[in-house]
């Protein structure tokens, strides 16, 4: 563990937070949002609310992990262009993207995308005490309870005034939901950090009905694993496995959990976490890796960046939770997988998005845009870290 930590280290102080520390757009705010496969910086490109804010709350934990003031800066830079051009102040919510200028171009609001203003906004808070950074993820808070759910749960996609409006950006797989696992997600994980830096009664009310939604709409005990697109009634359309998604809602779940101080209650689902992780052990893990998805039955063995990510910090909640010693060598072989596959050893380059089973790198996948970012594999280095220490 002490070695993986070392490697993660010096992959993350050297290689991963200044390749993002030189994506700061010093003209226009904010940081740039597309560098293609060819390491080609585009400059014009728009720059997606996602990205930002997983920028943000990046460099705000990693302020908070490392005790390292220099994170601080590259934190306010995502901070202060969330607030000048993401925001809709009129309307509510968050735009999905602007211009490199900060001008809206897809005005499109997204429960998904609001959930990510929440998570940054709120380790920026901690990090600074910026009571207007708290006021402003509260009033997403309730932007999303008010404008993006009905009386059975969260929905996804909306116009700019909050109208009807098709769920493009989070529907795969030849369907188009109306409920995603993907959404309900990251709320809980936005809602979890808003609770965990300033705790109410009301958000506490709020991650109790989601652990709920999980336990008894989502969760498939048949077969042991989230469904993941929905219609508004909760019926799953597609017999589809996420493999990323299962292993990384395993860990969230049970820091929601923590974080509410509900072991032992009606909203502990530790019996369904750790049946997702054994699921995914049993099923997916291939000895050094995890393939993306199985739907119908058919595995796509892509390996993708950021399911990886969450392989290796889902494995070792695995081994704490049970201390069963196969999870923790899992963890382990996966990030040896990252290491030597998709950390992208280019000058000026970061992490490839995706490779083939072989470890071959897809051209086709940019090295950053609104979806590649830091946010995943900062976590991870974040979440060994802290584990370890804490097991001394």
């Amino acid at each position: 563990m002490k070695q993986m930590l070392e490697e993660m280290t010096n992959e993350c102080m050297t290689h991963l937070f200044p390749f993002w520390e030189e994506m700061i757009d010093r003209r226009w705010g904010g940081y740039y949002g597309k560098m293609d496969f060819d390491l080609e910086l585009c400059k014009d490109a728009d720059k997606g609310c996602i990205l930002n804010s997983r920028i943000l709350w990046t460099f705000s934990t990693a302020y908070l992990v490392l005790k390292n003031p220099k994170f601080l800066p590259y934190a306010k830079q995502a901070y202060d262009f969330l607030q000048r051009a993401f925001l809709d102040r009129e309307r509510g919510g968050v735009y999905w993207s602007v211009t490199a200028d900060g001008a809206p171009s897809d005005e499109q609001k997204h429960t998904y995308n609001i959930a990510f203003a929440i998570y940054g906004l709120s380790a920026f808070y901690d990090a600074t005490k910026d009571e207007n950074a708290l006021r402003t993820a509260r009033d997403l808070m309730n932007v999303i309870e008010e404008k993006c759910r009905d009386s059975a749960g969260y929905l996804e996609s909306f116009s700019v005034s909050f109208g009807p409006h098709p769920n493009e950006q989070l529907s795969e797989n030849g369907v188009m939901a109306d409920r995603t696992m993907n959404t309900l997600l990251h709320v809980m994980e936005a809602y979890t950090e808003l609770n965990r830096v300033s705790p109410s009664k009301e958000t506490e009310e709020k991650l109790k009905k989601i652990l709920l939604l999980f336990r008894d709409k989502l969760y498939n005990p048949e077969k042991e694993r989230l469904e993941v697109f929905f219609d508004k009634d909760y019926r799953t359309l597609i017999d589809l496995h996420s493999y990323g998604h299962d292993i990384e809602a395993a860990w969230l779940i049970d820091r929601t959990v923590k974080v509410l101080g509900a072991e032992g209650t009606q909203y502990d689902l530790s019996h369904i976490t750790k049946t997702l992780t054994e699921k995914i052990y049993t099923d997916a893990f291939d000895g050094h890796s995890l393939p993306a998805e199985c739907e119908e039955g058919r595995v796509l063995a892509t390996r993708i960046w950021w399911v990886e990510c969450e392989a290796v910090i889902g494995f070792l909640n695995g081994y704490e939770r049970t201390g069963n010693e196969k999870y923790l060598d899992a963890s382990k072989q996966v990030w040896e997988y990252i290491r030597d596959h998709i950390v992208d050893r280019r000058k000026g380059s970061c992490w490839y998005a995706e490779v083939s089973q072989d470890g071959t790198p897809n051209p086709k996948k940019a090295i950053a845009d609104e979806w590649t970012c830091p946010y995943h594999n900062g976590r991870m280095f974040f979440e060994v870290l802290k584990r370890i220490k804490k097991r001394g």
